[in-house]
């Protein structure tokens, strides 16, 4: 079903629009709560939930004045600092306290900021529940987009990520049959231009340091990879029902076009803008309508040329990968995320080089018996024995 034919939301957004987010103290997550204190007016902050960051779950919980929260990592289920929530406010805790938020009949919208796979089960419940789920979670789609996707009706997801953001405005009131292409923007990373000779030797350091945006490690680490690029072209493949190969990469240095879509006739829409990620969480929270900037616009006559280049795909294999695993289909898509989560990680901490990324999600994907995806366990199962295979292969590659 199409996301975005209808220009209206059909679940229901009360007003104020009360809203969960889920991973709240991440990089989206404090962002949507800056959105949230810049209008108060328009958002009432009603139930909050983190991992383990239980002090900043604390602090929030208190300036927000929330009625339920929700701690996943149960080793943090007793900390101290929680005897500091608000009077009232109800504790949940382990992955299906994160679940019960998203189904809370004073929730209207679920801004879902949870880091890799978890969050599909939170989605689901959501999407289930008639919330609109506005989310920053893409594996969630990438995994599980044959599950979460029959759920949805239009103007019930609402993609957090600039680019599908920037998708999702361009395509609001046009015909999907009209659509030919999709421009997926990307700034390149930091290594953009590298050969595979210099890529071998880039540190977790160098690829932390991203040119325009300010993302968590994980997805930082994946933007220099271009893995995250691939990520969002499946992303694209399932919100928007266009062919894997008819989302087309393209580098964008400066980050100010965030995705651009090409219609039959051979006209082009674009959305510009600033690098702040707290425009398109303002979308999803907006939504059909538009609030004032959460950030200074751009003055576009003192700005340099905007340039435009291809993504390598020989260079940056990661890219080419998800390509591949979009195509198959299946549980292939889930297995590339897991193994790429693990090798992302073993990277930041300097288990592997960047170049062993690529190389562990590679094998991974050779050695999965790829299944038509048909429930959640499927694909927790499927999860579980990929994250297996990586690390036996991380261990041959440290060895």
């Amino acid at each position: 079903m199409s996301i975005f034919e209808d220009t209206a939301p059909r679940a229901s957004r009360h007003q104020p629009l009360r809203v969960a987010v889920l991973g709240c103290s991440g990089s989206i997550g404090t962002q949507t709560l800056d959105v949230c204190r810049q209008h108060a007016d328009k958002v009432q902050v009603v139930a909050l939930s983190v991992h383990g960051s239980t002090k900043a779950l604390v602090a929030a919980a208190r300036e927000f004045g929330v009625s339920h929260v929700a701690v996943s990592d149960e080793r943090h289920a007793h900390d101290a600092i929680l005897g500091e929530l608000p009077q009232g406010c109800v504790l949940h805790t382990g992955p299906e306290g994160v679940v019960a938020l998203g189904e809370l009949p004073e929730v209207d919208c679920v801004v879902s900021a949870v880091v890799g796979a978890a969050g599909i089960r939170a989605g689901l419940a959501s999407l289930s529940a008639g919330k609109v789920l506005a989310y920053a979670n893409k594996e969630s789609i990438v995994v599980g987009g044959d599950l979460l996707m029959p759920l949805v009706a239009p103007g019930q997801l609402i993609p957090v990520d600039s680019e599908h953001s920037a998708i999702y405005q361009c395509l609001v009131g046009e015909r999907g049959s009209e659509v030919a292409k999709i421009w997926l923007t990307c700034s390149g990373g930091p290594f953009y231009g590298m050969s595979r000779e210099e890529l071998a030797h880039m540190t977790a350091a160098d690829a932390l340091a991203h040119p325009t945006w300010n993302m968590g490690q994980k997805i930082t680490i994946d933007s220099a990879s271009l893995m995250n690029k691939g990520l969002e072209v499946l992303e694209a493949h399932h919100l928007f029902e266009v062919g894997v190969d008819d989302v087309r990469v393209l580098v964008q240095r400066q980050s100010r076009i965030h995705s651009m879509v090409e219609f039959v006739d051979g006209s082009v829409k674009a959305q510009f803008g600033p690098s702040d990620m707290r425009i398109p969480i303002q979308y999803a929270l907006s939504y059909p309508n538009r609030w004032s900037a959460p950030c200074t616009p751009v003055d576009w006559c003192q700005e340099p040329a905007l340039t435009l280049g291809e993504a390598d795909e020989d260079a940056f294999g990661c890219l080419a990968l998800a390509r591949e695993a979009g195509r198959v289909g299946g549980t292939l898509p889930c297995a590339m995320n897991a193994a790429n989560e693990v090798a992302n990680e073993a990277f930041r901490l300097n288990q592997c080089g960047f170049l062993d990324i690529e190389r562990i999600v590679r094998e991974v994907m050779e050695q999965t018996s790829v299944e038509r995806v048909e429930s959640l366990q499927q694909l927790e199962d499927c999860d579980a024995l990929a994250r297996s295979r990586a690390r036996e292969v991380l261990l041959e590659v440290s060895a």
